[in-house]
């Protein structure tokens, strides 16, 4: 193992009912219980000082092209990882010890500090039943939280907003920002005031644009139906450039790559007090059929550094307890290596959780590499739970619509931090 060790580093669940044998050709159980870890970490958790639902920020991280997971999250404790990919397995060495059966990938060691701390959650093993293989699809029932034969017209996110009663009320610059290059997805949908950002520079000629279009009495009657139709868009982006000062408070802090400098815009903006209840990014691209070795470790190193940096830069700002960051991918990849020293579509992968306020740790079990669907992992936790779980704890919303359909939330707050944000939803 590396020098740092960070055995059983915060609490553990176990999914009642999911850890059983589960196909993800059927219905997956819903029903999460709490198991308590055998041991609690090293360094003493602080005391969390969450604000009111309005004012926290969730940070959606897409890992775009499918990510193998079993090299983001390693079951190092399982002989058959080895076995199974004799060309990809990351050495015993090298992998950043969680716990006594899983590791993170060494490019993802400096968040290591966050997860001793209590401040990141490993949830194992996410994927839906009757999975889809094709990028363009399954990525689309991640964003609308459907079942892989259904379909809807609007993002999770933008059902959740529409229908919570402090979002509604529209207070805020606008619903969400989208920095740097990737789709809107779980943002989509008429009733989301949405600003693309991909720099701002860009940005503020372009909504200085649509500002002046918008007043023009000459324009064609088509521009006019285009213009009027953007109406919000272009208020919600207005109310952005106000705020904007163009200032770099980070400096060196974050790297030079794109998704770095997606969260450092995300992060000034934040500091000019553009408040936003939403953000979204995009790395990739994680579809590694050949040669992964090396484009995966970029791709980590890229992942750990930048939310490193963003939790860096969160704390100097004294917003990391407001601040939830998740990461997701629309699947993993096939538990054994290719020919081409890379893998194929999968199916269930583990996603992140990062922020000063959650119940860090990891919940779920490993996965199981001797209980396989035709050499897929099966998912153990369906992803509407973990939406659940934001809805529920995050913007305190446990009657939220995908409680209602019987997808129970994981845990995502301390317990004590989830009964004072509940006790706040209201406050503003």
């Amino acid at each position: 193992m590396r020098r740092r060790q960070f055995v059983t580093a915060a609490s553990t669940f176990a999914l009642g009912g999911l850890a059983a044998a589960c196909s993800p050709q059927a219905a997956i159980d819903t029903t999460a219980t709490r198991a308590t870890s055998p041991s609690r970490p090293a360094v003493a958790r602080r005391n969390a000082k969450i604000g009111p639902v309005a004012q926290r920020i969730l940070v959606l991280v897409e890992l775009q092209g499918g990510n193998d997971g079993l090299n983001m999250v390693i079951p190092h404790a399982d002989p058959l990882y080895r076995r199974l990919r004799p060309g990809l397995a990351i050495a015993a060495n090298e992998i950043v010890t969680l716990d006594a059966a899983l590791g993170l990938h060494p490019s993802l060691e400096p968040l290591a500090v966050a997860y001793e701390a209590g401040e990141m959650k490993v949830v194992n093993s996410v994927g839906y039943p009757k999975p889809n293989r094709s990028h363009f699809r399954s990525i689309e029932i991640w964003d609308q939280a459907t079942a892989s034969d259904q379909y809807a017209n609007e993002g999770w996110v933008t059902h959740a907003l529409d229908e919570h009663p402090v979002f509604a009320q529209r207070k805020a610059d606008a619903d969400a920002i989208v920095v740097g290059i990737g789709n809107i997805g779980p943002l989509s949908g008429p009733g989301t005031r949405l600003v693309n950002m991909r720099e701002p520079r860009q940005f503020l000629a372009q909504s200085q644009t649509m500002a002046a279009l918008s007043g023009r009495s000459d324009a064609s009657l088509a521009l006019r139906h285009i213009v009027r139709t953007q109406n919000e868009a272009t208020a919600a982006a207005g109310s952005v450039r106000t705020k904007f000062t163009g200032r770099d408070r980070f400096g060196r802090g974050f790297g030079g790559d794109p998704f770095s400098r997606s969260l450092s815009i995300a992060a000034n903006l934040i500091a000019d007090g553009v408040d936003i209840p939403v953000w979204k990014v995009t790395l990739g691209s994680f579809d590694t059929h050949a040669d992964q070795r090396g484009r995966h470790a970029r791709l980590l190193t890229n992942l750990g550094n930048g939310l490193a940096a963003f939790r860096a830069a969160m704390v100097q700002l004294g917003r990391w307890d407001d601040t939830l960051v998740v990461t997701y991918s629309e699947f993993g990849r096939r538990v054994a290596e290719n020919l081409s020293r890379g893998t194929d579509h999968g199916t269930a992968a583990p996603l992140l959780m990062l922020g000063g306020a959650i119940d860090g740790g990891i919940i779920g079990p490993p996965p199981d590499l001797e209980d396989l669907d035709a050499g897929d992992l099966k998912a153990r936790i369906d992803f509407r739970q973990v939406y659940s779980g934001i809805m529920a704890d995050w913007w305190s919303r446990p009657d939220n619509f995908l409680a209602k359909q019987g997808f129970s939330a994981i845990p995502v707050l301390r317990q004590r931090v989830a009964a004072t944000g509940a006790a706040q939803q209201n406050a503003l």
